[in-house]
């Protein structure tokens, strides 16, 4: 018989999430607590928005807070390259390779 730790994240007698390690367990948990503070202070302001979409907003928020406070201190975000379709390079051309075809 295996004995198995798991951390459970808890809010209001409400199970949110299992995980093996205290840290993750912690992280989330720091993470749901952001969360709550900012669904407080959006609803707290004056934009018309429904409660489902608040909490919404504020759990993306939360999720993305190091980009965030990039944001928030005035940096830019960098933005992921767009593939390109890779285009076969030119090869260089010798000198002696030219002399050769044109003889």
């Amino acid at each position: 018989m295996a004995v198995i730790v798991k951390y459970v994240v808890e809010r209001n007698g409400v199970e949110k999430m299992t995980f093996t390690s205290k840290k993750e367990a912690d992280t989330y948990d720091k993470m749901l607590d952001v969360a709550d503070g900012l669904t407080d202070l959006i609803s707290s302001s004056s934009l018309d928005m429904d409660d489902r979409l608040t909490e919404e907003l504020s759990l993306y928020l939360a999720q993305n807070s190091a980009s965030l406070q990039i944001i928030l201190k005035g940096g830019k975000l960098k933005t992921p390259e767009v593939s390109k379709e890779k285009t076969p390079k030119s090869k260089k051309v010798s000198k002696s390779t030219v002399e050769k075809e044109a003889a």
